[in-house]
């Protein structure tokens, strides 16, 4: 049969009973001038691939009214692009099993109404030349609806907020959150890893299936984080993932049950609240002041958890460093009640007024804590590769999840990444950039103190990518965040952080993507923003 069937291939035709045939459609009729005498550059050789359509030979239909329906609404729906090649009448026929007459017909039909057009020697083409009206018509929408007019979905899919493709997230430039400083990073030693790996891979990388990950990526790793922010692994236990998000749901998967109790930041990282929601979990707001997570008074509020998410480096988003008298309460409520500790090391690698403050889980005698970083801040955020650490008696349970959900993580960056790292390039780049962000935040520090000093206050400038200033006038931080982006100030709100009713006005600024001779005068547009 030509053409190959495809994922996003849907069948459309009429709803008859009876035995079907599949086929698609035509380039041999008598030559006819498209009257707007567009030339094609494709043919049916070019591996077009057509949809299918649904034809049963046994209803009362005519046959060459159901290729004549079929093919019209695969037009009118997109499934056949404006210039798209169509298969010969002869090879049609020859798949249905009967003669070329109908399909003639049914093409002659299609030719006139101008859903077709051919050119000599090349073959039949959907025309290019449509009119719009004809590309109005609707999908049906499924009959089978719920009572309540809605479609049957699992509960708990209603319970997490729809997405939306926020402007600060669309728009690049002055203050985005999740930008780093991409036009300082090595493309030349990078591009050189990804080539030389594209084009001699190594079998283990073709073939290798480890729901763990690339062993000689995960050895890089270890080193990494053993050196730099002193966990206690070894390679068996680390999990190459797409980044924290995958991190957190696979544990969510293999560590909560539906209603468990979870200790949440409040103000906290929106993202995190979405998976443990999916996942079933009942979130537990705990504030956070300047010492992290307020952990006596959760413990007392909320009495029992199941598992505590916390980013005890670098809070998100008011920049916090958890103080090591609450991470020593927050390891003996987990040992002592039998619950765990999940901890996001989040923008882990800068740290501006003092040395890198050690993981949590480097804390853990008991094996309490499950560990998990990415490179999205330290390379660029669409590598989508991360590491999860996992307590030796849990990484069966863990590869068993990921086996279950996608087998295992693509191979291609991980090997390119070992090198990067074993090489010495990430170690030199994470160094070069700490420096470059030092600079780069003293100058919004200074700026923000200069130009709006008495109209906010800053939190969290001490580490990390982003500062966070809190609002003392009373205004609506994602109003300001509409107007910011109009002028193409990428600035995040600071209140959708918050799940309870106590919450705070703010704005979130990145510093990374922004070079420091631009940075005060983005300020200055802010400023202008916040007086008007």
């Amino acid at each position: 049969m030509m053409g190959l069937e495809s994922e996003g291939a849907t069948t459309s035709g009429l709803p008859y009973g009876g035995p079907k045939n599949t086929l698609q459609i035509a380039d041999d009729l008598p030559w006819i001038e498209d009257k707007h005498n567009v030339k094609f550059s494709s043919s049916r050789k070019s591996g077009t691939i057509s949809p299918i359509i649904l034809v049963d030979s046994e209803a009362t239909v005519p046959l060459n009214k159901q290729i004549y329906h079929g093919y019209r609404m695969a037009i009118l729906r997109g499934h056949l692009r404006p210039g798209q090649a169509v298969p010969s009448s002869r090879e049609l026929a020859t798949e249905i099993q009967v003669s070329r007459f109908p399909v003639l017909h049914a093409y002659a039909q299609l030719l006139s109404e101008g859903y077709f057009a051919t050119r000599r020697g090349t073959g039949t083409f959907v025309s290019v030349s449509l009119p719009e009206q004809l590309m109005s018509v609707e999908p049906q929408l499924p009959t089978a609806i719920a009572p309540s007019g809605l479609r049957p979905l699992a509960r708990r899919s209603f319970l997490i907020p729809p997405f939306e493709g926020t402007a600060q997230r669309r728009g690049w430039g002055a203050f985005g959150v999740y930008q780093p400083a991409f036009d300082q990073f090595p493309y030349e030693i990078w591009s050189s890893l990804v080539t030389r790996h594209s084009r001699n891979p190594s079998a283990d990388a073709l073939h290798h299936i480890d729901p763990l990950g690339s062993e000689r990526f995960r050895e890089a790793v270890c080193y990494y984080l053993r050196t730099a922010r002193a966990v206690q692994c070894k390679p068996n236990q680390i999990m190459i993932v797409s980044g924290s998000q995958q991190a957190l749901d696979i544990t969510a998967r293999v560590l909560l049950d539906p209603d468990s109790g979870v200790f949440v930041e409040e103000p906290g990282n929106q993202l995190q609240r979405m998976v443990l929601t999916a996942a079933g979990a009942h979130l537990l707001p705990v504030p956070v002041d300047g010492d992290g997570m307020d952990v006596a008074g959760a413990i007392v509020r909320h009495g029992h958890a199941r598992a505590a998410v916390v980013t005890p480096s670098h809070q998100y988003p008011l920049g916090s460093t958890m103080s090591a008298s609450r991470r020593l309460q927050l390891l003996n409520w987990a040992q002592n009640s039998g619950a765990w500790i999940i901890e996001d090391d989040y923008d882990c690698d800068y740290r501006y007024e003092s040395r890198p403050i050690a993981s949590l889980q480097g804390l853990d005698v008991n094996a309490r804590v499950i560990y998990f970083g990415t490179f999205s801040k330290a390379l660029f955020p669409s590598l989508r590769i991360g590491y999860l650490v996992i307590p030796p008696d849990l990484v069966e349970r863990f590869a068993a999840m990921r086996a279950a959900m996608d087998i295992f993580p693509p191979y291609l960056y991980q090997e390119v990444l070992a090198d990067f790292m074993s090489l010495g390039h990430f170690g030199r780049h994470i160094r070069s950039m700490r420096q470059l962000y030092a600079e780069r935040r003293k100058v919004l520090i200074q700026s923000l103190q200069q130009e709006v000093g008495q109209m906010l206050e800053v939190h969290g400038a001490e580490a990390g990518m982003h500062v966070t200033i809190t609002l003392r006038t009373g205004q609506n931080d994602v109003e300001i965040t509409a107007k910011a982006a109009a002028e193409r100030l990428w600035v995040t709100p600071l209140s959708p952080c918050y799940s309870g009713e106590k919450v705070r006005q703010g704005l979130i600024l990145g510093f990374g993507s922004t070079p420091a001779e631009q940075i005060h005068r983005a300020v200055c547009r802010l400023r202008d923003l916040l007086v008007s």
